[in-house]
C-alpha cells in the first residue's frame, strides 16, 4: 500500500495545483497590461499537463502577457466552444494543444478569418493553419523506447506498447515509430499492442489481461505516464515489481518525465523515460504567440534554444524541442545517448 499511498499523493498535490490553476479559467491571470493571449488547457487530470498548467502563468508574467485560461477537457466541442469565449473576450493569440487533431480544423480556419494567431502545443493539426507547433519529435519518443527495450531484451521476448488515442498525431507518431523500430532492428522481439485512448484504467486492465495471456512478457512501452500508477500496480500484484538485477523484472519505459517517473526509475520500479518538456512548452508556446502579435517571423533552422525548427508542410513551422531518454544509469542504448535521472537540467527535478 505504501507504493500506491505515493503515487497518490503525488497526484493529489499536481492536481490541487492544476485546479488553483484551472479555476482561473476565462479571468486575467496577469494584470501587467501587456496584450492579452488566451491559453486552452487540453487537460487536468495527468501529472504532466498538470505541470504544464503550472509553468504557463508564470512565463506569462515573465513575458509581460495578460492570460485568460480556459480547460477543454480532451473534448473537441469544449475546445470550440472555448475558442468563441476567447474570440469574444479580444485575445490577441491563442495557444491550445487539441486532442483530435482532426476536428480542430473548423477552430482554426475561423481563428485565422478573425486573424487571431494560433500556436498549438504538444500536437499537431492535420490540417489549418497555425503560427507555430511547439512540440518535440513524437517519433523519436517511439524510436527511444524501442531502441532502450531492444537493447535490454537482447533483441528477443515479448512487449506490451499502451498506446494512446490513435485520433491523435502524438498517439499515431509514437505507435508507427516503435512499431517501424522493432520491425526493423529487432524482428525477434513480439509486439502486443493496445489501445488505452489516455486512459490509466484501461491501460492497467489490458496489461493485466496481457500478463495472464503471456507470462513471458518482458518489457513495457506506456506512451505516456497515465499508465503508470496502474502499471506499478499491475505488476506488484503479478509479483514481477522487482529490481532490474531479478531475472522476473520486466523492462518499463514511459513518456513524460513527471517526478514520479524519475523517482521510479531512481528506486529500480521502471527502467526510463522520454522526458517530454512541460516547462518548455509552456515558454515557447507563449514566446511564439508574442512573437506572431509582434508581427515577427520564422523560418526552419536551428533555434538558440536547442532545438530545431522544421517545416512539416507547406507554410507549416514545428519547433522540435528536445526530449532526451532517461535511465538510471545515463548510458547509450541502440546508440541512443540518455541522461541519468537525477539530472538536474530535467525539468522534472526542478518542479518545486
Amino acid at each position: 500500500m505504501r507504493l500506491r499511498s505515493t503515487l497518490i499523493t503525488t497526484t493529489s498535490v499536481l492536481s490541487t495545483l492544476a485546479l488553483l490553476s484551472a479555476c482561473g479559467a476565462g479571468t486575467t491571470a496577469s494584470s501587467n497590461g501587456g496584450p492579452l493571449i488566451g491559453v486552452d488547457y487540453p487537460r487536468s487530470d495527468t501529472d504532466f499537463w498538470n505541470s504544464y498548467i503550472t509553468y504557463t502563468p508564470r512565463y506569462a508574467g515573465e513575458l509581460g502577457l495578460s492570460l485568460k485560461t480556459t480547460n477543454s477537457q480532451s473534448d473537441v466541442a469544449k475546445l470550440t466552444a472555448n475558442a468563441q469565449t476567447f474570440i469574444s473576450q479580444g485575445v490577441k493569440g491563442l495557444a491550445m494543444a487539441p486532442q483530435d487533431t482532426a476536428a480542430i480544423a473548423p477552430t482554426l480556419a475561423q481563428l485565422e478569418a478573425k486573424k487571431i494567431p494560433v500556436v498549438t502545443v504538444d500536437t499537431r493539426p492535420d490540417s489549418g493553419k497555425v503560427f507555430m507547433v511547439v512540440r518535440a519529435d513524437n517519433r523519436a519518443y517511439g524510436e527511444k523506447a524501442c531502441q532502450y527495450l531492444g537493447t535490454k531484451l537482447k533483441g528477443k521476448g515479448k512487449v506490451v506498447m499502451l498506446q494512446g488515442d490513435l485520433a491523435s498525431i502524438n498517439g499515431r507518431d509514437r505507435t508507427e515509430a516503435f512499431n517501424d523500430c522493432m520491425k526493423k532492428n529487432y524482428p525477434g522481439i513480439t509486439v502486443l499492442g493496445e489501445a488505452t485512448n489516455w486512459d490509466g484504467a484501461v491501460a492497467a486492465q489490458k496489461l493485466q489481461t496481457d500478463l495472464t495471456a503471456h507470462p513471458d512478457i518482458k518489457g513495457v512501452y506506456m506512451q505516456s505516464s497515465f499508465a503508470l500508477a496502474g502499471t506499478l500496480q499491475v505488476l506488484k500484484q503479478k509479483g514481477l515489481l522487482v529490481g532490474p538485477e531479478d531475472e522476473k523484472h520486466v523492462f518499463v519505459v514511459s513518456n513524460d518525465g513527471i517526478p514520479e517517473e524519475l523517482k521510479s526509475i531512481a528506486e529500480g520500479r521502471i527502467d526510463a523515460t522520454v522526458s517530454q518538456p512541460a516547462d518548455l512548452y509552456a515558454k515557447y508556446a507563449l514566446h511564439y504567440l508574442k512573437a506572431a502579435i509582434d508581427g515577427k517571423t520564422f523560418k526552419p533552422g536551428r533555434t538558440d534554444h536547442d532545438s530545431t525548427i522544421v517545416q512539416v508542410r507547406d507554410g507549416l513551422l514545428e519547433d522540435q524541442l528536445s526530449a532526451p531518454l532517461v535511465t538510471a544509469d545515463g548510458g547509450t542504448y541502440g546508440g541512443v545517448p540518455s541522461l541519468k535521472s537525477d539530472d538536474p537540467s530535467l525539468w522534472g527535478n526542478n518542479l518545486g
